[in-house]
């Protein structure tokens, strides 16, 4: 079956390039492109795409404000499209908190051989969105404060454990609920969040707001500790590793795994040699299977693992894939995922 998609974007050069990657997947058909938030509402009542591809910087209403009135009235698949800057970067993650389904930065015309990769990225979002759970977007509005989090069984109650996170389609919304119910004193925990390197800066200064945990972006050689979350920078695989009898952050510019760097896998296997029984996996939204193998081998070195459930997934497909192949120990629903973790780590003995 075809998905229909629509093309959002004021420059009519970037319309005529974005059809034509689209176009040339044989799944995928641009039914319509519009210049602006008024074209689009029109053809979206007309046409009824599967998905939205949507620019952030439009004329007369911006994206967001475009984003947010649609997904109000008439709740749409988009895939924002946004420059590779630190604006384009804050717009677009308040874009994923009004219910976008993911993102995309805008290709370069002039770099012909990386059209090659920024098609296959863009074809995977496409149908990533297409097979995501419609939702609505977050009651809370952006910018408040920190979220009272569940209570910690005892205080600091971490008892040497490490909690490891890996999520892509949906992810950023999923570790905000996530980390909103995480204790400033919790377990130290290290995510990867499929990411450009340009946007997880502002996504860990955006957590760090919201939430009780310091979150920071890891730069590499950073001690791990209770009351700190790191985020893996964009371009770089995130690992943990021995220094002594301390654990500490280590950044690789390795090759891409499962074509994705950072990769869950690698942050996974990192955990499972350097923590072991010490680790506790989650993997949660997202589409394809990274994380599925490294989730096993942290569960076979003797770790705790939890996924994400399908019903609050916006994409079941990295969760799937790991409950597939044994990773899984236990499937737990987002609302209840930060709760359960917590517990896990206040029951192990140290």
């Amino acid at each position: 079956m075809t998905t229909k998609v629509l093309v959002v974007d004021d420059s009519a050069v970037m319309r005529k390039l974005l059809a034509e990657l689209i176009n040339a997947a044989p799944d995928l058909e641009v039914v319509g492109a519009a210049p602006d938030a008024h074209g689009a509402r029109e053809l979206i009542k007309s046409l009824n795409p599967d998905v939205v591809t949507l620019d952030v910087q439009m004329p007369r209403m911006d994206g967001l404000e475009f984003l947010e009135r649609l997904m109000r009235l008439r709740p749409t698949r988009v895939v924002m499209v946004s420059a590779h800057t630190e604006a384009g970067s804050e717009t677009t993650l308040r874009a994923l908190e009004l219910g976008a389904v993911d993102f995309i930065g805008k290709p370069r015309a002039d770099q012909p051989a990386a059209l090659i990769e920024y098609a296959e990225e863009l074809t995977e979002k496409i149908r990533g969105a297409a097979a995501a759970q419609l939702r609505r977007p977050a009651a809370a509005p952006a910018g408040e404060g920190p979220v009272a989090p569940l209570p910690a069984t005892a205080r600091n109650a971490a008892n040497g454990n490490v909690i490891f996170v890996g999520a892509s389609t949906g992810g950023t919304e999923a570790i905000k609920d996530l980390l909103l119910g995480f204790p400033a004193d919790c377990p130290p925990t290290l995510i990867v969040q499929h990411m450009p390197e340009n946007f997880t800066a502002s996504f860990a200064r955006r957590l760090d707001s919201l939430c009780a945990p310091r979150v920071v972006e890891a730069q590499g050689g950073e001690r791990v500790e209770p009351g700190t979350v790191f985020i893996a920078p964009g371009h770089s695989h995130l690992q943990i590793v021995r220094q002594g009898s301390a654990c500490v952050t280590r950044l690789s510019d390795a090759a891409p795994v499962n074509r994705h760097r950072p990769s869950v896998d690698v942050l996974f296997d990192s955990a499972a040699e350097a923590v072991g029984a010490k680790a506790i996996g989650v993997i949660l939204t997202g589409m394809g299977k990274d994380g599925a193998q490294g989730l096993l081998r942290l569960r076979q070195a003797g770790g705790r693992t939890f996924g994400q459930d399908e019903a609050s997934c916006a994409v079941y497909g990295m969760p799937r894939e790991a409950a597939l192949v044994g990773a899984v120990e236990e499937v737990v629903s987002l609302g209840e995922m930060a709760r359960r973790v917590l517990a896990t780590a206040a029951r192990s003995v140290a």
